[in-house]
């Protein structure tokens, strides 16, 4: 019985943004667990056919569709054809986002918008057009990938703060619309993962490395996979009467105010 909560065997799971990062360990975690990813990205065709790739030498079931995440026109385009050649979309996780590390009372006006854009106007566009047919068959599982900026600010990161702050918000507004339709919609916010990009800054001596190792009470960076958990969790029948919830996995940074260097 336990075994029968998590498996996704039969499901259809778009994961945007999963052609790299901790959005491809997730969507590699969901198919891992049976179910078919549809890989979406919008940087190159090449980068969507390596993931795909990707996927089916690890025995995941794979189709690539790309496309712009705040394109409303390109979005329910897309949403039409995965609906045509691969299927109905069981679950989708808005995980495409930037950030622009830059001072607030420096940004653009025309930088801060674009990260609105991707980071909370897109997840409303893509959930709008997938969740038309989630309500049809009342069910659905909708994962908005949030961040520790969902609750707290950090220097240079104001605009995505605010987007993460936000999506925390539309997640909790779209469960309230939606958890009558059987649908069930939750966010995850990841701490600090040892990714590629991460790789340069996660050395000893580096001030970032020092002060992650230092700030995280489980005093690691977190694993990639660490995410997979989280995602299978709330893509499957386990988490059918969770709604509204966003899952932090952050290996306990949200839980103190930090310890501070050298204590015991």
């Amino acid at each position: 019985m336990s075994k029968e909560l998590f498996d996704l065997t039969g499901k259809i799971a778009l994961v945007t943004g999963s052609t790299h990062g901790l959005g491809m360990a997730m969507a590699k975690g969901l198919g891992l667990s049976g179910a078919t990813i549809v890989v979406n990205g919008n940087s190159s065709q090449q980068k969507i056919d390596d993931a795909v790739a990707y996927y089916k030498n690890a025995g995941i079931r794979a189709f690539g569709f790309k496309f712009d995440v705040t394109d409303e026109v390109a979005v329910k385009d897309a949403i039409e054809r995965i609906g045509q050649e691969v299927g109905n979309i069981d679950i989708l996780v808005n995980n495409a986002g930037i950030i622009k590390r830059t001072p607030l009372e420096a940004m653009e006006v025309v930088d801060f918008k674009q990260v609105i854009d991707v980071d909370l106007v897109s997840p409303f566009i893509v959930s709008k057009y997938v969740v038309k047919e989630m309500i049809a068959r009342k069910q659905g599982k909708i994962i908005n990938i949030c961040s520790m900026m969902s609750e707290l600010g950090r220097n240079t990161v104001g605009a995505y703060a605010a987007a993460k702050g936000g999506l925390q918000m539309l997640t909790k507004n779209m469960a309230t619309e939606w958890a009558k339709h059987n649908i069930q919609v939750n966010g995850i916010g990841p701490g600090y993962f040892a990714t590629a990009q991460t790789a340069p800054i996660r050395v000893d001596g580096h001030p970032f490395n020092d002060f992650i190792l230092n700030r995280t009470p489980a005093a690691k960076w977190g694993n990639p996979e660490d995410l997979s958990g989280a995602a299978i969790f709330l893509a499957s029948q386990a988490s059918d009467f969770v709604n509204g919830h966003i899952l932090y996995v952050d290996g306990g940074i949200l839980a103190t105010i930090g310890k501070p260097i050298g204590e015991i």
